[in-house]
C-alpha cells in the first residue's frame, strides 16, 4: 500500500493542502491507512488502563482520528464538487466502509464505560459549561448509536447504518447522473422567444460546456432552469424542461430513486425502534430545540393555512391573465413563473429582467464582505495567488481588525457537471484550540450560472440571497471560538444551524448595501430609488406560492419519518399532498425522488428547520431595527459573542437567550413572509 502524504499533511499556504498533489486514486489507500490509524487510537483509548478521567478518555478522543478527518474532508470535496466515475465508485465502497468504522467505535463497550463512568459523575468533575457539553454529547451520541443495546441489536444496528450509507450515497448519485445528463438544446430565435439577454449568455456558456458547437442549452442548474421557465414564450419547451426538472432521480429504471427511498425508510424506522423511539422523526428530534414532530408540524400547518389561501388568490390572477390572453388551459406548474412575471410586471412595473443588470456576482460578493466587516471588523484577502481544487475556486485570507489571520475562506461559485447540484457550505478543517489549535479553513459551493468569457456574471436576487446565505454559514464556522472540536462552528442542533445563515441574508436588502453594490453592468450607475422602491413593494409577491414550495417538501419530510414505511413512496407522496390541500399548479420545491437534503445529506425528518430557524432570524434581524440602526455594533457584539463564536459549546436555547433576552414567536416571521394577514 502506498499511501500520498499530502492526504494528511497538509504544506500548503496557511495549512491548506497541496490539491494538485492527490489524484482521485489516491483516496483508496489514503482511506485505508486513516481508518486503521484512527481505530489504533481508539483502541488505546479505551484499553488505558489508568481511571477515566476528562482529559485521557473525552480529550484523547476530540484529538483522535486527524488523518481520516482530513483524507474525510478532501474526499467528500472531490465527490461533491468534481465527481467522476472514479470518485463515484470509490464513494459507493467508502459509503458503508465508514459507517461499519464508526458502528465499531460507538458499540466499544469498554470505550464507552469509560465515558458512562464520566458522565454520571459529570457534577463532581470541576467542568466547565464547554466542556459538560462535549460530554454530552459523547455520551449522547453512544447512546444514540446504540452503545446501550445487547451484542444481537447492535450487530443488526450497524448493519442498518452501512446499508443507509450505501442508498444515501446511491441516491445523491443518481439525481447527479441524471442533472449531468440531461440539456434541452435550442437554437433559432423561435427557440429564444422571451428569453432576455442574460440568460442567453449563460445558455450558450452551458451549450459549450455540454460540448455542442453552437446554440444554446437549457440544464438542471436552477440558475438556468428557474429563469427560462419565468421568460421562455414557448409553453411547450417549458412543459419539457419542467418535466425534466422535477423528474431527477425517477428517469431511468437503473436510477429509480423511489425504490430507494422506500429501503430507506424502512431501515430509519427500524433504527428508531431498536433505539426505543416511536419513529424516525422522534429520534431525530430528540436532541433539536423543536423536540417533537407535534411541534414541528403545528409550525408547519399555522404557515401552511395562510399560504394556502394566498396561494390560491394567486392562482386566480394567473388563470385571469391566460383567460386575457384568449387561451383556455388551465394553470400547470410550467406556467406559474412566466405568468407571475408578467403579473408583477403588470402590477409593480417591476421585473427580474429590469433588476439583474444590477445584480453583479462580484458586486454581491464585495457585498457580503462589507457586511461582515460592518457587523463584526473582520476583512477579506484575496489570494490569486494560492491554488485551490479547480481553477474557478478563489482563496481568501479573513483576518480580523488588528490583521491577525482567523481563518481561510474558498469561493467555488459556478456550475460545472461534475458538482452536485445547489449550494452549501462545509469545511476542510474546524477550529479548535487543542494541541496548538487550528484555524478554520471553510468553503462556500454554488451553481451559478458562468458567463461568457470576459463577461461580469449576472446573478438574481434570489442567487444573491443564497451567496448571503451560505456566507452565513461560513461566518459561523470562520468566528467560531472554541477549545474543542466537537462543538465548533456549525456543530449545532439541526434546527439552529439555519439562524445564522438566513439572518445574513436581511442585510442584503438594506438601502445602504443595496444603494452600494446593486449598480449597472454597463454604466456604473446605481440602482435607480424608483427601481428599488419597486423592488421592495413587490418583495411579497407571490409569497403563497415560495411557501407552499417549501412547505409541501417540509410536511412530505416529516410525514414520511413518522408514518408507516411500508407504503409505497410514490403514492404516499400523491396522497398527502392531496391531503393538505396542494394545488395542482404547484409541485414540492424538492420532490422525493430528488430530495437531497433528506435522501442523501443530514435533513431527515429536519427540512422544517430553515423555517424554525425563519422564526428565529426574522426576530434577530427586529433586535438590531429595534436600534435604529441595522448594523448596531452593540447588538451585532451580542450575536458574535453568543451564537457565531460560541458553535455547539452551550445549548442553543440558552445561546439565543442570551443574544435577545427572550424566545421568540412566529408572528415576525410570518410578516416577514408576507403571510401575516
Amino acid at each position: 500500500m502506498r499511501v500520498n502524504d499530502h492526504l494528511f499533511h497538509w504544506n500548503g499556504p496557511h495549512g491548506l493542502p497541496d490539491f494538485s498533489k492527490i489524484g482521485d486514486s489516491d483516496f483508496a489507500d489514503g482511506f485505508d491507512a486513516a481508518l486503521k490509524s484512527h481505530m489504533s487510537e481508539i483502541e488505546a483509548i479505551a484499553d488505558n488502563p489508568d481511571a477515566p478521567t476528562f482529559d485521557n478518555t473525552v480529550t484523547a478522543l476530540e484529538l483522535a482520528g486527524k488523518d481520516l478527518s482530513r483524507c474525510s474532508a478532501l474526499f467528500w470535496n472531490r465527490a461533491g464538487t468534481g465527481s467522476n466515475d472514479v470518485i463515484q465508485e470509490l464513494e459507493r465502497e467508502i459509503a458503508p466502509r465508514m459507517s461499519r468504522h464508526y458502528s465499531a467505535i460507538a458499540m466499544n463497550r469498554k470505550l464507552f464505560s469509560r465515558i458512562d463512568d464520566l458522565w454520571q459523575k459529570r457534577e463532581t468533575l470541576g467542568l466547565d459549561t464547554e466542556q459538560t457539553r462535549v460530554l454530552e454529547r459523547h455520551w449522547k451520541g453512544f447512546v444514540r448509536s446504540g452503545a446501550n443495546l445487547d451484542d444481537e441489536n447492535q450487530k443488526r444496528l450497524a448493519a442498518i447504518d452501512e446499508e443507509l450509507a450505501g442508498l444515501s450515497a446511491r441516491f445523491g448519485q443518481n439525481v447527479l447522473r441524471d442533472e449531468k445528463d440531461w440539456y434541452l438544446a435550442l437554437d433559432g430565435e423561435d427557440d429564444l422567444a422571451g428569453l432576455p439577454d442574460f440568460l442567453r449568455d449563460a445558455m450558450a456558456e452551458a451549450a459549450s460546456e455540454k460540448g455542442l458547437d453552437s446554440g444554446y442549452a437549457v440544464t438542471l442548474s436552477r440558475s438556468i432552469i428557474e429563469p427560462f421557465l419565468t421568460f421562455s414564450e414557448r409553453r411547450d419547451l417549458r412543459e419539457s424542461a419542467f418535466t425534466a426538472w422535477i423528474s431527477r432521480g425517477e428517469n431511468n429504471a437503473d436510477r429509480d430513486n423511489f425504490t430507494l427511498v422506500g429501503k430507506i425508510l424502512e431501515l430509519r424506522a427500524e433504527k428508531a425502534a431498536l433505539l426505543g423511539y416511536e419513529n424516525f422523526a422522534a429520534l431525530k428530534l430528540d436532541d433539536t430545540m423543536a423536540k417533537t414532530p407535534d411541534a414541528v408540524n403545528g409550525l408547519l400547518m399555522k404557515v401552511w393555512d395562510k399560504a394556502l389561501l394566498r396561494a390560491r388568490k394567486e392562482e386566480d390572477a394567473i388563470a385571469g391573465m391566460i383567460a386575457e390572453e384568449g387561451k383556455n388551459h388551465l394553470v400547470a406548474p410550467w406556467d406559474w413563473r412566466f405568468y407571475s412575471e408578467k403579473i408583477r410586471d403588470r402590477d409593480f412595473n417591476f421585473s427580474e429582467a429590469e433588476l439583474k443588470p444590477y445584480l453583479q456576482l462580484e458586486k454581491i460578493i464585495a457585498a457580503c464582505f462589507d457586511v461582515a466587516h460592518r457587523l463584526f471588523g473582520i476583512n477579506e484577502v484575496e489570494r490569486p495567488d494560492i491554488d485551490a481544487y479547480h481553477p474557478d475556486v478563489r482563496v481568501f485570507e479573513i483576518r480580523d481588525a488588528k490583521d491577525s489571520l482567523i481563518g481561510l475562506f474558498l469561493a467555488d461559485y459556478f456550475a460545472r457537471s461534475s458538482k452536485r447540484s445547489g449550494a452549501w457550505m462545509s469545511a476542510f478543517q474546524s477550529q479548535h484550540r487543542l494541541d496548538g489549535g487550528q484555524i478554520p479553513i471553510i468553503y462556500n459551493v454554488m451553481n451559478f450560472a458562468k458567463p461568457p468569457k470576459g463577461r461580469p456574471a449576472l446573478i438574481s436576487l434570489d442567487d444573491a440571497r443564497t451567496l448571503f446565505h451560505e456566507f452565513g454559514h461560513a461566518l459561523h464556522g470562520l468566528l467560531s471560538d472554541v477549545n474543542y472540536p466537537s462543538v465548533s462552528g456549525t456543530s449545532v442542533s439541526r434546527d439552529f444551524v439555519e439562524l445564522p445563515s438566513q439572518l445574513f441574508e436581511h442585510w442584503l436588502t438594506t438601502p445602504l448595501i443595496l444603494g452600494e453594490y446593486a449598480v449597472h453592468v454597463d454604466t456604473g450607475e446605481p440602482m435607480p430609488q424608483q427601481l428599488l422602491d419597486k423592488m421592495l413593494e413587490a418583495r411579497d409577491f407571490n409569497a403563497g406560492f415560495a411557501a407552499l414550495e417549501y412547505t409541501s417538501s417540509a410536511i412530505v419530510d416529516m410525514a414520511f419519518h413518522t408514518g408507516d414505511p411500508s407504503e409505497d413512496p410514490a403514492a404516499f407522496e400523491i396522497e398527502k399532498l392531496a391531503e393538505i390541500g396542494l394545488p395542482d399548479a404547484i409541485v414540492m420545491r424538492h420532490r422525493t425522488p430528488h430530495f437531497l437534503h433528506v435522501f442523501s445529506g443530514g435533513y431527515s425528518a429536519g427540512y422544517y428547520s430553515y423555517m424554525w430557524s425563519e422564526v428565529l432570524d426574522a426576530d434577530a434581524f427586529s433586535a438590531f431595527e429595534e436600534t435604529g440602526d441595522v448594523f448596531d455594533p452593540a447588538t451585532a457584539a451580542k450575536l458574535r459573542d453568543n451564537i457565531l463564536s460560541k458553535g455547539g459549546s452551550i445549548d442553543p436555547q440558552d445561546a439565543y437567550l442570551a443574544f435577545r433576552g427572550k424566545m421568540p414567536d412566529a408572528d415576525a416571521m410570518l410578516r416577514k413572509k408576507g403571510l401575516a394577514g
